[in-house]
């Protein structure tokens, strides 16, 4: 199953645009609101360095990389939550996607109309969030009303959910989001049930002009009035974006080179969602294929096995593990094992990003 993040924010913001670029799939983006009315989905490769180089040790007939589906949903307004603009049918959208991906717009432009009429980035992050602060509280005051009736025949779960979802509703009371709030891990499933859209992790990019995109110091300037956490922050220009989309992979190092640039924005934007879901990527390799998966930070090597099938996490026995540079350096399986950087990691291993693992399993 695949990653998928929504992508949301003001009208006029850059998110088709933007949403354009990810996915090089041809969606409407022009100067009114509400131009995106049914949520369009794209899928994306994650980019990855090193899939190539083990392709190549490993003679691969094959290479699957890891994917991301970025969901555009339509511009949200305030009262989006009061049913105003288009509203809660969108919101219904965002509670689909495992993170969201807020786009807020940093340059002006006279040809560009602001809902707001000015250019405030805090303002717009907000809007925004009260929104889907709002949202979240109806859901959760609904559950709670519905789980408290429960209460008085004196029904134990029904106290235990209220129990568990009071501090989450009076967190989104005041404003803040529902993933602010501690939750004890027996009393997660509660919160899971909801899928409340401030419990999803949160991104923020800055979409800047392309001036200002070549300039590193205006860049972090740009993630700076934003007010929000730098590591769950990046600044892209969907302009540069849309450029760079539309040209071969030769040229696009070329522009980004003459950008002075290292990665497309985009390659960044991706990399802000794994850090705010805590994922990390592991590869098998061989003649058959090399491939990219994603699992949690944390997991251990059964679960990175049922990645692949269930059954290798049922049956697991151990994993054949390597650091992927030790496999390349040593050019394939069989001299990295002779010079000893292959190792055998058993139930307990914490698997680590960038391991190559070969697992061995048995079902009777």
């Amino acid at each position: 199953m695949s990653l998928q993040i929504g992508i949301v924010g003001l009208p006029n913001v850059g998110k088709s645009t933007l949403f354009k670029a990810l996915t090089k799939k041809q969606v409407e983006a022009a100067n009114y609101a509400f131009t995106t009315i049914e949520p369009n989905v794209g899928v994306v490769a994650v980019p990855d360095e090193r899939l190539p180089k083990l392709v190549k040790v490993s003679n691969s007939a094959k290479v699957v990389p890891t994917i991301v589906e970025f969901v555009d949903i339509a511009g949200l307004v305030k009262g989006a939550a009061e049913g105003e603009g288009l509203g809660n049918k969108f919101l219904s959208h965002i509670r689909e996607v495992d993170a969201i991906a807020q786009v807020v717009r940093i340059f002006d432009d006279p040809d560009v109309t602001h809902v707001h009429g000015s250019i405030d980035p805090a303002n717009d992050i907000e809007v925004i969030s009260a929104e889907l602060a709002l949202s979240d509280l109806e859901t959760i005051s609904k559950r709670i009303d519905s789980v408290g009736r429960l209460t008085k025949s004196g029904d134990k779960d029904a106290f235990a959910e209220v129990a568990a979802l009071t501090p989450v509703k009076e967190a989104l009371e005041k404003g803040e989001p529902a993933r602010s709030v501690e939750i004890k891990k027996d009393d997660r499933v509660f919160l899971k049930q909801l899928n409340l859209l401030t419990a999803k992790p949160m991104i923020y990019i800055a979409n800047v002009s392309e001036e200002d995109y070549k300039d590193p110091a205006k860049r972090t300037a740009a993630i700076e009035r934003l007010g929000v956490d730098k590591d769950l922050a990046t600044t892209v220009s969907a302009k540069v974006e849309s450029e760079l989309s539309e040209l071969s992979d030769d040229d696009r190092i070329v522009f980004l080179k003459e950008l002075g640039i290292k990665q497309s924005g985009l390659d960044d934007v991706i990399a802000a969602g794994y850090r705010a879901l805590n994922l990390l990527t592991f590869f098998t390799s061989g003649e058959q294929e090399t491939r990219a998966w994603t699992v949690r930070s944390g997991a251990k090597a059964p679960e990175a096995a049922g990645k692949i099938h269930s059954d290798f996490e049922r049956g697991f026995i151990k994993a054949d593990t390597v650091f992927w540079k030790d496999l390349v350096d040593s050019n394939g399986w069989a001299p990295a094992r002779e010079n000893a950087k292959v190792r055998m990691e058993g139930k307990e291993y914490v698997v680590k990003d960038g391991d190559v693992m070969l697992f061995k399993f048995n079902v009777s």
